[in-house]
């Protein structure tokens, strides 16, 4: 990420992404940003797909949601939002999150609904850019679910 310069970083407040980010030696200018938080899973909350579907077999949290949490809309909303802070600063946001709330970040970047995050899998401490095509009024994926860096 040394070849980027950032006007500003943000996190999760949730331990996993504010300590990446100061593993990635971010930690010192993080701001947290609750909108980053993952999706709350409501009363899946802690349980595996496997456990979820013994009681519903095809369930899924794109299409199903959870009970008690969060739904795509709501979450898409979050995403908005920090997709409007970010589209207001001047030069690049890095962003330190999860999983199904970058999926969606991703989705609502492209204009897409935001239940179609799930076709955007992302794997741990993975890198990805989102940005604008040349002409720079378009929103583009321009690298996704890198972990080159990774390995040693």
């Amino acid at each position: 990420m040394r070849r980027w310069n950032f006007s500003a970083v943000w996190t999760s407040p949730l331990s996993r992404a504010s300590e990446t980010s100061a593993l990635a030696g971010y930690g010192e200018v993080a701001e947290l940003r609750a909108d980053l938080m993952e999706w709350d899973y409501g009363t899946f909350e802690g349980k595996t797909k496997d456990e979820i579907r013994a009681t519903s077999p095809n369930w899924t949290l794109w299409t199903d949601g959870v009970p008690c949490g969060e739904t795509a809309r709501d979450v898409g909303a979050r995403a908005d939002r920090v997709i409007s802070e970010a589209r207001s600063v001047e030069g690049n946001v890095l962003v330190f999150a999860h999983g199904h709330l970058l999926r969606v970040l991703t989705a609502r970047w492209l204009g897409l609904p935001p239940t179609e995050g799930r076709l955007f899998t992302l794997g741990t401490a993975s890198i990805s850019v989102l940005g604008f095509d040349s002409d720079g009024d378009q929103p583009v994926l321009q690298l996704w679910n890198d972990t080159t860096h990774l390995r040693g």
